[in-house]
């Protein structure tokens, strides 16, 4: 379930996208008006557009290639319920990302919030991973290869934001005050190998047992993980608009 974190960083790229609205626009970018009666549409059809650039990446825009998408490292320290866990995540590689269907765009201006709907048909992961801990009273720990499988996903976003004036530019900016996301995963299969020191017997078992409860598993993992991604992606909002002012970024 430890995938659901990298769909963020996807996520984060897409959120850029609508928003970027730089005097050297590049030519693929649609750009939307905040005045557009059909704005949500609009957005719409500007996040579609970039679907064909998403696998090679942007270089206009300082976006690295997103098949596959490489992300650093994930930490998870949860200790909730049955579900007790330390857990580090390196050299991930996802698959999958920009096959991303957007379901729906809603930005309600007034209110400075932004609500995203997107259907990801699957995602492939394998990362580098250490973890101890327990599941379900099961004793786990381990260290090599993480692979898993991850269908059928649905995810919200929801980003609320406020307007402040910035001392830099003079103008008015937007920053974001709270990044909620929620995951819905249809379908995971996950493979760790080298658990237990290598083990097969107690490493086939305890992958078995993943795969039978993974709904469980997730449901326990999922809020500190839901929580984290949020605050890392809402600094990383931050720091992008920063940089450019809300009329330059969705103008009249």
């Amino acid at each position: 379930m430890h995938i659901s974190a990298h769909i963020f960083t996807f996520l984060f790229l897409i959120f850029a996208f609508v928003a970027v609205r730089t005097r050297n626009i590049p030519p693929f970018l649609k750009i939307c008006h905040r005045n557009d009666p059909n704005l949500n549409e609009c957005l719409k059809q500007s996040i579609n557009s970039l679907r064909s650039y998403l696998k090679t990446g942007i270089s206009a825009l300082q976006i690295p290639p997103c098949e596959p998408l490489h992300v650093p490292q994930i930490e998870i320290n949860e200790s909730v319920g049955p579900v007790s866990i330390k857990s580090i995540y390196t050299d991930i590689e996802i698959q999958g990302g920009t096959s991303f269907i957007l379901k729906s765009v809603k930005i309600d201006i007034d209110n400075n919030r932004i609500r995203l709907k997107l259907y990801i048909p699957r995602l492939e992961m394998n990362a580098r991973y250490n973890m101890e801990g327990k599941i379900l009273m099961m004793p786990i720990n381990g260290n090599g290869l993480a692979r898993g499988n991850f269908t059928d996903i649905d995810v919200t976003v929801i980003v609320q934001g406020e307007r402040y004036q910035s001392p830099t530019t003079n103008e008015t900016h937007y920053r974001v005050t709270d990044f909620y996301v929620d995951l819905d995963v249809g379908q995971a299969n996950i493979h760790l190998d080298n658990l237990f020191n290598g083990d097969d017997t107690l490493s086939n078992a305890m992958n078995l047992f993943l795969n039978d409860n993974w709904k469980i598993v997730a449901a326990e993992i999922k809020p500190a993980l839901e929580n984290t991604v949020s605050e890392i992606f809402k600094t990383f909002s931050n720091k992008f608009y920063s940089k450019f002012s809300l009329d330059t970024l969705l103008p009249p």
